[in-house]
């Protein structure tokens, strides 16, 4: 059994059975660069699953004793050019806000770009890693830069840096049959943003449909990042919940990825940065298999159906536009009994159901 789950570590020990259960259930890991064994353990078990290889784009880490790390220059290295770190206007490096340790990169230096470029092209090189997942592409000031800084005015040239950044590792990563999947954060807001940085094997978007549990977007937000589901590339996409695997925003976001992915690229539905666990319902393990019409619907209520189930989501907000969708014959839910002939979806609400194998 394999499904279409992505499994993100942020440095949590492994446990025993987790490499086991995340082969036999996910499609995507990600793990810290350092998890070499691990990464060829999964690449054994299931060599069809795609392993990728957690890197900063924007930041060094103090706190880490190496050799390896999870940016693309060390702290260590960096600190022996000194001028690699961004530094406010009086000379001071720059400490991310709520993240110890993490120190603002000068991402517009062309020379730190190709040392970070050539670093990871070097390490991932023999490396069972199928490619990176590249952080903090940022899109806004995230971390208490407060803009201007030397060398840097306002957010839109850290933008347009990291995308420069993001192209030259793609072209010298996938020179060498790896790819980049970057975290290219608030997409929606710039037109061809996503499909530039995802040129290069694929996109994580860390916050699809919402920015916590309660904080899901108004439908015309949500419907903007819409596209991601169907790449280029690897879409991996995840939802916010509360850490509980049976929170509704896990299969309101599920339900959307099938409806506009078609069961592409990968999922995960986690709490705030409640990574490293294996979150897991059994409605990610399901193949819907091809679909059978395109997404239908409308008024932010959409549904589709596919040769092995069905698809229901209500991206409203408001609590009075309730949409009843009618269900094909034929289907069960998770716990195996038929479907009924049609649901009332709730606002901000998904469901998924399948079709028993015969």
């Amino acid at each position: 059994m394999t499904g279409v789950g992505a499994w993100i570590r942020y440095g949590d020990p492994l446990l025993p059975g987790q490499l086991a259960f995340a082969a036999e259930h996910y499609r995507v890991a990600i793990l810290q660069p350092w998890e070499l064994q691990a990464a060829g353990e999964l690449k054994r078990l299931r060599p069809d699953m795609t392993v990728l290889c957690y890197k900063c784009l924007s930041s060094t880490r103090s706190y880490e004793p190496g050799p390896v790390y999870t940016s693309g220059v060390s702290y260590r290295e960096a600190d022996t050019d000194g001028a690699w770190f961004a530094t406010r206007l009086d000379g001071t490096r720059i400490e991310w806000e709520r993240y110890p340790g993490h120190w603002q990169m000068r991402v517009w230096d062309p020379a730190y770009q190709r040392r970070w470029v050539d670093n990871v092209v070097e390490e991932l090189r023999d490396s069972p890693f199928d490619g990176i997942m590249a952080d903090n592409d940022v899109f806004d000031d995230y971390y208490g830069l407060r803009l201007p800084i030397e060398g840097a005015t306002e957010m839109a040239e850290l933008r347009a840096a990291l995308g420069d950044l993001v192209h030259a590792a793609g072209t010298a990563l996938n020179a060498v049959g790896k790819i980049v999947v970057p975290n290219i954060a608030e997409s929606r807001r710039e037109p061809g943003r996503w499909e530039a940085h995802a040129a290069f094997g694929g996109g994580f978007e860390e916050v699809w449909l919402g920015f916590s549990p309660v904080d899901l977007f108004d439908p015309v937000t949500a419907e903007a990042q819409l596209a991601q589901a169907a790449g280029p590339g690897l879409s991996i996409l995840r939802v916010p919940t509360d850490g509980d695997d049976r929170h509704p925003n896990f299969t309101y976001g599920l339900s959307a990825f099938w409806i506009f992915g078609e069961g592409r690229g990968a999922y995960s539905a986690t709490a705030h940065d409640d990574y490293s666990r294996l979150q897991h319902a059994p409605e990610l393990d399901w193949q819907l298999g091809a679909p059978r019409t395109a997404p239908q619907g409308g008024r932010h209520a959409w549904w589709r159906e596919f040769d092995g189930g069905f698809a229901a989501v209500n991206f409203n907000r408001d609590g009075r536009r309730r949409r009843r969708v009618r269900v094909p014959a034929g289907m069960v839910d998770a716990e195996g009994r038929p479907a009924p002939s049609s649901v009332v979806l709730q606002p901000q609400r998904g469901i998924l159901f399948r079709r028993p194998a015969s």
